[in-house]
This record gives structure tokens, sequence and C-alpha cells, in this order.
């Protein structure tokens, strides 16, 4: 869900998408919050919050989730 489900009155709070590119594995339970990007190839690890944008081919893991490998790739 990339919105919210009500809008709190008088908060500048708007809804923001969020952009998953191709071929991206996201862990089970991780949260993703509104306006983040994450790039093609990237891995989340499980559990992760990820507050900001994951770059292409990178892995992250942790609360907030950073960066923790550069140049990955992985197969299906």
């Amino acid at each position: 869900m990339d919105s919210d489900a009500h809008k709190v009155i008088g908060n500048d709070n708007e809804a923001r998408e969020i952009s998953i590119g191709n071929h991206v594995w996201i862990g089970s339970r991780v949260t993703v919050l509104k306006g983040v990007s994450i790039g093609d190839g990237a891995i989340i690890a499980a559990g992760s919050v990820v507050t900001k944008d994951v770059p292409a081919h990178s892995m992250v893991a942790g609360c907030p989730a950073r960066v923790v490998k550069e140049y990955v790739e992985w197969e299906k």
C-alpha cells in the first residue's frame, strides 16, 4: 500500500508513491515508507524499515535500513 488509509485534517502528511524497480528482492516483514524509490536489482533484508531511497544493485538491511553491500547480483 503506498497511500494513507485516512487523511489527518490539518496535517501536511500527504500520500506519496513508492517506486520499486525491476528484479527487486524484498524479504518478509519489510516496511517501505512512502515516497521511497528502490532501484533495479536491489535486495531488502527481512525485517528492514526502508526510510530513504535504495540505490540500484545494492543490499540494505536494518532499522532504519542502510546499505550493507554494493554492486550485488542475484538469480531467481
